[in-house]
């Protein structure tokens, strides 16, 4: 017990000197996305109350709230229920909790987005997730052996094909029209799919019709390819944008991606066309990493392909929790918010919210 106190009085003054090295943050985004695994924030009102209160007494801005995961909506969608049969996941038994989180967060003064957290992926491990892919078949990703496109885990849909992205834009508009959330956010998962995709029919007999009846190349990664699969997806971001915008105007579109050029490499994200084409009101590169030196080189990576006029949209996210197992050091904490500082980022945003739970004193000031 004494090592205990001992230690979250170590983390009370490592925080408090986070604090006081900081400016007074009034111009800083400060926020954090809030799951729906390894994380009870989203199961009834009650939690939803104190996750907000919890936000709101360590000074952050802005929540990012989980509504779309392993092939069904966290809120109550008819776009879900006309697709695959089931309106919200059974995990909530009719609670609305982003319904919750617009209410809680605005009387507290916080903004929320709707995070749409799998994106084009519609199963983690299991193919069969929900019975996506038995209804739409034709909607799969394939690899160049003809084989469902996975990685890492999850299954991916065909993000080209036109289907599969007029069901992305649904959920989206369904959520900006029923719900005064501030923003809506795609992360590595929206707009993407991993490079080694293109190989379905679909894709084929596009790439076909706009190369003269040349089939694909043998190699997934080839740099023309990559460019070309990348510039689909562009194409629905942009396209994705305006439709929200046209929706509700002052509706934000953030994104979180990688940080480029792997983004780009490994899951056809060419994020930094998307702020320079006007499709990212902000984007969010996680730059998740577990010491200080990796940090601070993918940081300086980032810096030099942000140019100084785009630092009002573009924001680190930083990785202070993992499950169960992981919480960052208060030290480490430290040294990635005065790096952020150091080279002119104005914020960052937490993954995720558990690392604020019993905080002995705020980071923010």
């Amino acid at each position: 017990m004494l090592v205990y106190k001992k230690n979250l009085l170590l983390m009370g003054l490592l925080l408090l000197g986070i604090a006081q090295a900081q400016d007074t943050h009034n111009d800083l985004l400060r926020g954090t996305w809030i799951t729906n695994v390894a994380s009870e924030a989203m199961l009834s009102k009650e939690k939803v109350q104190e996750t907000v209160a919890n936000c709101k007494k360590n000074k952050l801005t802005d929540i990012f709230v989980v509504v779309w995961n392993n092939g069904v909506t966290m809120y109550p969608s008819e776009v879900n229920k006309k697709y695959i049969g089931i309106k919200q996941s059974p995990v909530y038994k009719g609670f609305d909790p982003l319904a919750a989180f617009v209410a809680e967060g605005h009387k507290a003064g916080l903004k929320v987005h709707a995070w749409f957290e799998f994106g084009f992926s519609y199963a983690y491990k299991d193919s069969t997730n929900k019975g996506w892919v038995q209804k739409y078949p034709q909607w799969a990703g394939r690899n160049a052996k003809g084989e469902l496109l996975q990685k890492n885990g999850f299954f991916w849909w065909n993000a080209i094909n036109p289907e599969v992205q007029q069901l992305l834009t649904e959920l989206v508009l369904e959520v900006v029209k029923n719900y005064k959330v501030d923003g809506v956010q795609g992360d590595d998962r929206l707009p993407a799919m991993p490079a080694e995709g293109g190989y379905d029919n679909y894709t084929i007999a596009l790439y076909k019709k706009e190369h003269n009846g040349a089939a694909p190349p043998a190699n997934a990664k080839d740099s023309a390819f990559i460019n070309w699969k990348a510039g689909k997806l562009n194409t629905f971001g942009k396209t994705l944008y305006a439709a929200v915008k046209k929706t509700r105007k002052e509706c934000l579109v953030t994104w979180a991606p990688s940080l480029y050029p792997w983004s780009k490499e490994q899951y056809l994200q060419d994020w930094p066309a998307w702020v320079a084409g006007g499709y990212a009101d902000m984007v969010f590169p996680q730059l998740y990493r577990y010491d200080i030196k990796a940090y601070e080189r993918i940081l300086k990576e980032l810096d030099a392909i942000v140019p100084p006029s785009y630092k009002n949209k573009v924001f680190p996210g930083i990785l202070t929790s993992l499950g169960d197992g992981y919480r960052v050091k208060p030290e480490l904490l430290q040294q990635m918010m005065e790096l952020n500082r150091k080279h002119g980022f104005k914020g960052e945003v937490w993954f995720y919210y558990e690392s604020f739970r019993n905080l002995p004193v705020t980071p923010y000031q």
